[in-house]
């Protein structure tokens, strides 16, 4: 049975320690709150971010990430993307030398531009047979309840990916395995800046014509990105790119979507922010997305825009209308 720590119990970080625990696993998940562990080891359910769902035996909850952390074979990290580095400093010193870490983040470090798997790297100290990257159309609710879905673990590492595939894989979540880290981590968080977008077309009352399109250029926004960075392209075809995107941007539990619902509707930035308990991975990594795509020289149209209704105050509907003014051009084009 393999022994497997999950940092910390949000929504996803939860629903992953169910999936680990049905594949087998011995979970322990840290909460940093005593009162959501003690419901998670007394009634089995986490009262904030998963209301309803019955957790197995096999995962406990403490709130003492060094006890998690002992002898665990997979470090399972869960955290808002802007606070990994800093949560890393402290943990990392309690992984064990074997242990694999497991990035379950969609997003970009603000002042690096530096994808979660390079921060895991560079603060741990491992190299990148040490980690894996789970991504992929997974919203946590639906997995939750087990609705049949899937997903894809990437390593430079087979083995690795083939140990992380092997731990998550259960009769209601299907784990495929791929070896290019970079395209699965840039798809992961250019779809949340493209779900965002995909929102405020919701609130502005757009129709399916409209997303469809936004979804089409926003994959091929990702896809000049990856090229830039050596992604390999059929991975934007697949789970972690296109089923990903399409997930997000249509659903309503998507935290991204909703967000930029609200903003369609006539919010500002702070009142969306006052009102979303969750984090929105989209409104952090539209800046440091654009900060490398520029020094790629890559053209990101749709991030651009939503940055600038997020952080300038820019309408929605302005932002909509000088998306449309562009020149036209080909439909494919390498920058």
């Amino acid at each position: 049975m393999r022994r497997a720590a999950v940092l910390t119990a949000g929504s996803w970080g939860t629903v992953f320690a169910k999936v680990l625990a049905d594949a087998g696993a011995r979970v322990t998940l840290v909460a940093r709150d005593r009162e959501v562990a003690d419901s998670i080891n007394g009634r089995h359910v986490n009262p904030r971010y998963l209301d309803g769902v019955r957790l197995p035996d096999q995962v406990r909850a403490t709130v003492r990430p060094e006890q998690a952390l002992r002898d665990a074979e997979l470090v399972v990290l869960a955290v808002p993307s802007h606070a990994l580095r800093s949560c890393l400093l402290d943990w990392a010193p309690m992984v064990g030398p074997g242990a694999v870490y497991v990035s379950l983040m969609k997003g970009m470090e603000a002042v690096t531009s530096h994808r979660m798997s390079e921060v895991i790297a560079q603060t741990a100290g491992v190299g990148p047979d040490r980690i894996a990257v789970v991504s992929g159309p997974n919203l946590a609710r639906e997995i939750a309840v087990e609705h049949p879905a899937a997903t894809v673990v990437a390593s430079s590492s087979a083995a690795t990916a083939h140990q992380v595939q092997s731990a998550c894989w259960t009769p209601y979540l299907r784990p495929y395995t791929n070896g290019d880290v970079v395209g699965c981590e840039l798809g992961g968080a250019v779809k949340n800046v493209i779900a965002l977008a995909a929102g405020m077309l919701e609130g502005m009352g757009f129709g399916t014509n409209s997303q469809a399109s936004l979804i089409a250029r926003g994959l091929a926004e990702t896809m000049r990105l990856g090229a830039a960075l050596g992604a390999e392209p059929m991975t934007f075809a697949g789970l972690a790119g296109l089923g990903d995107l399409v997930a997000t941007c249509g659903s309503p539990l998507s935290r991204n979507r909703t967000f930029g619902e609200r903003l369609g509707r006539g919010m500002t930035l702070e009142q969306v922010l006052a009102q979303q308990l969750q984090v929105a991975e989209g409104v952090r990594s539209c800046r440091p997305l654009l900060a490398l795509a520029e020094g790629l020289g890559v053209s990101m149209p749709i991030t651009r825009q939503v940055e600038r209704v997020l952080y300038e105050g820019l309408p929605p509907l302005e932002a909509v209308k000088d998306l449309m003014s562009h020149e036209p051009g080909p439909e494919y084009r390498p920058r």
